[in-house]
């Protein structure tokens, strides 16, 4: 219909006369009227198409468009004229079967499972899950149990870990050599620890258990501080009044002023503050008698702090204090196999080394690490005049002093050569 009426306008439009029009109308009824008849034909089939059966609508109308749900024609395609079809012959096959008074065989779909009508023995099940469950059950938990006790024996604090058995290694051949030659070169004591160490810097006429605090604070204080300064602060302390009740009765802010120079102030306040509650409501005033003992009880005291508060002030030795200078030194030397903290130098020293021995190792060595680092000049003229100047000048440039660099700084060379070629003239 819209095609026919273009035409028409079109030639009505090209000039054409109005009588020529009309007869060209005329000859055009003939196509409109089949139009209107296929358009009103379709218009029916698609409002009535919902009521039709399925088979007469695929029978007789195959290629229709209905509308889809939105308004929009949905054309049927083949897939869905087969699943209708399909359908729609169940349906007459169950229609039959129920006219002729017999039922649809559903045995296919029976469900065989158990019965639900009798009341289930919960007793039997609860066993029988029991007996079944409860030996995996046990292993699991007892393995993560231990894995849990393996992690936090891992990741815990060092000062807060149970006692550890020492590691047996074998002994270094040369280590009683070296051990001698280090005990001439610090025969004259002279090393800061010497000066201002715990052992040193102690009030000894307040009463023992004074004395035995001042020690432990004296530890706590030297933990990553220079003993010059650990020195400095304790006067000041003991200037302040350096005992369980003084210290427990100072505030925190005062007690951080006090000890302001050395290092993590912040958290050594808290610990001494911690320790002087612990030791005034459970120790009446005095410290643990054995190193185990504090490292349990006493918060920010570890394993070098208490093995060496054990030995100055009770004079037991039950283990090596070992700090920086001792680690360092000692894997420098190749006493240790390659440990990467104090705490495991510890563990490998205690399982060679003498125990006569754990009692003056700390003060020994740890002036000697002092030396080499910060008093160079005194310890290369001590080498130098010691009686085995070769094997001691060796020693130093082990431990990682640069012997040659050091005598030109301070005017030594030509006693370092001398040594040097004395030693190669005796094929030393």
């Amino acid at each position: 219909l819209p095609t026919s009426l273009l035409l028409l306008f079109s030639f009505c439009g090209r000039g054409i006369s109005c009588r020529r029009s009309i007869t060209c109308f005329d000859s055009f009824l003939p196509i409109l009227e089949r139009h209107r008849m296929v358009f009103t034909r379709s218009s029916s089939i698609a409002k009535t198409s919902h009521l039709k059966s399925d088979e007469d609508f695929s029978g007789t109308y195959p290629n229709v468009v209905t509308p889809g749900p939105t308004g929009m024609p949905k054309k049927t395609t083949a897939s869905t004229k087969r699943r209708k079809q399909l359908s729609h012959q169940d349906e007459l096959a169950l229609r039959d079967s129920n006219d002729n008074g017999s039922k649809p065989d559903f045995s296919a779909f029976q469900y065989t499972g158990p019965s639900f009508s009798e009341k289930p023995n919960l007793d039997h099940d609860k066993a029988s899950i029991n007996e079944s469950f409860s030996t995996p059950l046990k292993n699991i938990a007892s393995s993560n149990k231990k894995r849990r006790s393996d992690d936090t024996n891992t990741n815990a604090s060092p000062q807060k870990k149970k006692e550890q058995s020492p590691l047996l290694i074998e002994q270094p051949k040369d280590w009683e050599a070296i051990y001698s030659l280090v005990q001439e070169l610090r025969a004259d004591k002279t090393a800061p620890v010497d000066i201002s160490g715990a052992s040193s810097i102690i009030e000894k006429d307040l009463g023992e258990k004074v004395y035995r605090f001042q020690v432990l604070i004296a530890l706590m204080l030297s933990s990553q501080t220079k003993d010059a300064v650990v020195g400095e602060t304790m006067r000041g302390l003991q200037k302040h009044g350096l005992t369980v009740e003084s210290i427990r009765s100072t505030s925190h802010d005062k007690l951080n002023e006090l000890i302001y120079k050395v290092g993590f102030r912040n958290n050594k306040t808290k610990y001494i503050k911690s320790v002087c509650e612990i030791l005034a409501t459970e120790y009446d005033g005095d410290i643990p008698t054995t190193a185990e003992e504090m490292i349990q009880k006493l918060p920010g005291v570890g394993p070098k702090m208490a093995y060496i508060v054990e030995s100055i002030a009770f004079g037991i030795t039950t283990g090596i204090g070992v700090d920086t200078h001792m680690h360092r030194l000692f894997n420098q030397l190749n006493w240790v196999k390659n440990t990467n903290s104090p705490e495991k130098t510890r563990l490998q020293l205690q399982g060679w080394l003498p125990e006569e021995k754990w009692d003056e190792i700390n003060v020994l060595w740890v002036g000697f690490g002092q030396e080499t680092q910060q008093q160079k000049e005194k310890i290369l003229r001590k080498a130098i005049g010691c009686s085995r100047p070769k094997e001691a000048l060796a020693l130093l440039k082990r431990v990682g002093l640069n012997c040659n660099v050091e005598a030109v700084k301070y005017g030594l060379k030509e006693q370092v050569d001398a040594i040097m070629k004395d030693a190669k003239r005796r094929n030393v």
